[in-house]
C-alpha cells in the first residue's frame, strides 16, 4: 500500500498559477486578480492537480512573445525548483507563440485556463451530444494553435490536457482535424434538428419551459434534484454536470412546467466551448422564464452574477424574464443581498435545506400567469375535441356545464386566444 501511494505522489501534478494585473484603470484591481485566482485553483483541483503556489505580475500591457516579463520569468524558474512544481497555468489564454516561448524559457509544462477547462469538460461530459461539444471545442482550440507548437503539441503523457482527443492520439496536420471538425458538426446538425423537433412539440402542448442558469457551482443541478427527484450528479465542484436535463415538476396550482437544467457559466469562458455548446446554451431563448441561481455566500456573488449576464446577452437572452434565485441561504451570507434590476422577482431559498421552495414555485406560477389572460368560454357539447384540447393545453379556473354547453373560465396564451375567440363570452 505505501509503495502504491509513493508512486501515485510521484505522478501528481504540482501547478503554480500565474496571473497578470494591468495598470489599465478599466482592467481588473489586484484583488480580482486574486479572486480569478482563487477560481482557477478551484479549476486545477478540479482537474486532479494541485497548486501549490501562485505569482502576480503587474505590467501595463500582457508581453505578446511571452505573457510575462523576463524578470518575472527568471523568479518563476526558482520557484519551481522550490516548490517542485511540474508546471505553471496562466489565468489567461495564451497564444501559440506565448505557449511555445514559456515553455522553452522555464523548461517546464505550461498551460492556460482554456485548457484547463476543457480538461475538465472532457472528463465530465457523459452524453453523446456532451462528448461530441467537448471533442469539438478541444479540436478548434488545438487547430488554432498548429502553427509552432512543437513539442507541446506532442505531448502524450498525463495530467491535464490529455483527456479526449489527446488520449486517441490525432494527427496534428490540419487536414486531418479539419475533417474530424465537419464530421463532429455534422452529427451536432442532427442532434440540433431532433431538439428542434422536440421543442416543437413542447410548443404544441403548451407546456411553459423554465431553465435554470448561473454561474457554476451555484447549486442549479442540486434545485433540480429536489425537486424532480432527477439524480443529476451535483456536487460541490465546479462543472459537476455538464448534459441538459429537463423534468417536469408540478407547481402550486396544479399546472406543470418543464424544468431543463444548463451547464454553469464561469469567467473567461473559452469562446471555443460556447461555440461548441451554443446548440444546446440557445435552449435557453425558448425558455419562458430564466432562474438565475445565485451563490449567496459567495464573497464574489456580484462578479459572478455579471458574468452571467454578459453570457445571456451574448445568447440573446436579455429579453427572457428572469427570476433571481439567491441560494445556499441556510449558510453565512453577507447582508443585504446585492440588488439585481434585471429580475422580474428575487426569492431566497437553500436547495440543499430544501428551504424556500414552494415560495419560489409559487414565484414562478404567478410570473407566468402575468404573461397570459383570462377568459371565459362557451363551448358547444358538440365540440368535445376542443374542450380536449382546452383542458390539455390550458390552466382551468372555473368549469361549469350549462344546457348550452360547457362555460369555461381559463388561462390562455396568445395561441389559445385566437383559436377560443369565436366562443368568448363576457364573464
Amino acid at each position: 500500500m505505501a509503495k502504491e501511494l509513493h508512486e501515485n505522489k510521484d505522478t501528481e501534478e504540482r501547478l503554480i498559477l500565474v496571473g497578470i494585473e494591468l495598470e489599465d484603470k478599466d482592467s481588473p484591481s489586484a484583488m480580482a486578480v486574486e479572486a480569478c485566482l482563487d477560481e482557477l485553483e478551484e479549476l486545477v483541483n478540479t482537474a486532479g492537480a494541485t497548486a501549490v503556489a501562485r505569482t502576480i505580475q503587474r505590467r501595463e500591457k500582457v508581453h505578446p512573445a511571452h505573457y510575462l516579463g523576463k524578470g518575472k520569468i527568471e523568479e518563476l524558474k526558482m520557484m519551481i525548483n522550490t516548490y517542485d512544481a511540474t508546471g505553471i497555468v496562466c489565468d489567461d489564454e495564451l497564444s501559440p507563440a506565448q505557449l511555445k516561448n514559456l515553455e522553452k524559457m522555464l523548461e517546464t509544462k505550461v498551460m492556460d485556463r482554456t485548457i484547463v477547462i476543457l480538461d475538465i469538460f472532457a472528463g465530465r461530459a457523459i452524453s453523446g451530444e456532451g462528448k461530441i461539444q467537448v471533442e469539438l471545442a478541444q479540436l478548434k482550440y488545438r487547430m488554432s494553435r498548429l502553427t509552432g507548437m512543437g513539442a507541446s503539441m506532442s505531448r502524450l503523457g498525463g495530467g491535464i490536457g490529455t483527456r479526449g482527443p489527446g488520449e486517441k492520439k490525432l494527427e496534428t496536420d490540419r487536414r486531418h482535424i479539419k475533417e474530424r471538425i465537419a464530421e463532429l458538426n455534422r452529427d451536432l446538425k442532427e442532434i440540433q434538428t431532433h431538439r428542434e423537433l422536440l421543442r416543437s412539440q413542447r410548443s404544441k402542448k403548451g407546456t411553459p419551459v423554465v431553465s435554470l442558469v448561473g454561474y457554476t457551482n451555484a447549486g442549479k443541478s442540486t434545485t433540480l434534484n429536489v425537486l424532480t427527484q432527477a439524480g443529476v450528479l451535483a456536487e460541490d465542484k465546479l462543472f459537476a454536470t455538464l448534459d441538459t436535463t429537463t423534468r417536469k415538476v408540478e407547481l402550486p396550482g396544479g399546472s406543470e412546467i418543464l424544468l431543463t437544467d444548463t451547464v454553469g457559466f464561469i469567467q473567461k469562458l473559452p469562446h471555443h466551448l460556447i461555440q461548441a455548446f451554443r446548440a444546446t446554451l440557445e435552449e435557453l431563448k425558448y425558455a419562458d422564464i430564466l432562474l438565475h441561481v445565485v451563490d449567496a455566500s459567495n464573497p464574489n456573488r456580484e462578479e459572478q452574477m455579471r458574468v452571467v449576464y454578459d453570457t445571456l446577452r451574448g445568447l440573446g437572452c436579455e429579453d427572457t424574464p428572469v427570476i433571481t434565485v439567491y441560494n445556499k441561504m441556510d449558510r453565512e451570507v453577507e447582508l443585504p443581498l446585492p440588488m439585481d434590476r434585471m429580475a422580474r422577482e428575487i426569492v431566497q431559498i437553500s436547495a440543499g435545506k430544501q428551504m424556500g421552495l414552494e415560495q419560489m414555485l409559487a414565484t414562478i406560477e404567478k410570473l407566468l400567469k402575468s404573461f397570459r389572460k383570462s377568459m371565459t368560454v362557451l363551448l358547444p357539447y358538440t365540440e368535445g375535441t376542443l374542450a380536449g384540447w382546452v383542458h390539455g393545453r390550458c390552466e382551468i379556473i372555473r368549469e361549469e356545464h350549462t344546457a348550452e354547453g360547457v362555460l369555461l373560465e381559463v388561462y390562455v396564451d396568445e395561441e389559445a386566444a385566437n383559436r377560443l375567440k369565436s366562443f368568448a363570452v363576457e364573464g
